[in-house]
């Protein structure tokens, strides 16, 4: 579940990015994201990492309609605790 929320947020925010440029298509879009843990009831010993496939997943159901259907999301691990978008490819 955790996985489909950070996927709603990273599509949140390059639909952001999207509209304030103007884009009408985006072709692939880099994130890099950290450590991130989160316990979806609250408690910290029920906390898991963010499974990279399972995001994948959310970010393509999430975006079949939108303007970034069909857009390519790389997702790297890296040291820290944060996500971010690092390129926008359009």
């Amino acid at each position: 579940m955790h996985d489909f929320l950070l996927a709603k947020e990273i599509i949140d925010e390059v639909l952001a990015i999207a509209a304030e440029k103007k884009l009408i298509a985006v072709k692939s879009v880099d994130v890099e994201i950290g450590t991130i843990v989160l316990a979806h009831d609250g408690f910290a010993e029920h906390a898991e990492d963010i499974d990279v496939e399972n995001l994948k997943f959310g970010l393509e159901n999430i975006t079949k309609n939108t303007i970034l259907k069909g857009t390519e999301f790389k997702i790297s691990k890296v040291q820290g605790d944060n996500w971010k978008i690092t390129n926008i490819e359009i």
